[in-house]
């Protein structure tokens, strides 16, 4: 049993690897199916932007696509830098830091609540949609703190585990995080459409 994971994203590669597991099935990420897909990031809403990579991957090779957008919505900046994260400052992951940290340089602890957001887009070869959503709630520090995780990872405060979510261990940063939540609402979809298509692919030998 196959299913694309439409993501380049080194770090998200390693995190559904872990978060997929219980699936038994092959994963298949892009840099593996020797195709280059350009989908444009461009959507209004995560949902959307989910979608068209999903939909593209599934259009493309025919199988089983899952997909995700995700982002940081800090509440002293109304929300941002949200749907626009991965974009919010030219360069790296350490310059889109900065930039966040500079722009609450005075704001106070209290104010400075934070969520991260994914939502993950499941798309089959029969045009079916299903859709799952994680959050994880935190602050965001007032300097990076951790090496592991990616992204917001070091800056993001995780108040039940008393650290940045880049100090956690891969494991814990799973069981809390907001693309670990989503995959989890997302693994029963997954297992019964996972199913179906080798009930269906049985079904087909047989009348060879």
């Amino acid at each position: 049993m196959k299913l694309i994971v439409a993501t380049r994203n080194p770090g998200k590669m390693r995190e559904f690897r872990l978060l997929l597991v219980p699936l038994s099935a092959h994963l298949w990420f892009p840099a593996e199916l020797g195709l280059e897909i350009h989908v444009a990031e461009d959507g209004a809403t995560y949902a959307e932007n989910a979608r068209r990579k999903a939909v593209a991957y599934v259009q493309a090779f025919g199988l089983l696509s899952l997909a995700d957008d995700s982002g940081l919505e800090v509440d002293a900046l109304d929300g941002a830098p949200g749907i626009r994260s991965a974009r919010y400052t030219p360069g790296r992951d350490e310059n889109r830091v900065a930039a966040l940290l500079k722009h609450l340089h005075d704001v106070p602890w209290e104010e400075r609540t934070a969520r991260f957001r994914c939502v993950i887009v499941v798309a089959t070869p029969s045009d079916e949609l299903y859709l799952t959503t994680g959050v994880c709630e935190g602050y965001i520090a007032f300097e990076p703190a951790g090496r592991t995780g990616f992204g917001y990872d070091p800056i993001f405060y995780v108040p039940s585990y008393d650290c940045t979510m880049a100090q956690l261990s891969q494991q814990d940063k799973n069981c809390i995080s907001h693309r670990g939540r989503a995959v989890e609402a997302a693994i029963p979809i997954l297992q019964r459409l996972l199913s179906a298509e080798g009930t269906a692919r049985r079904g087909r030998k047989k009348t060879l």
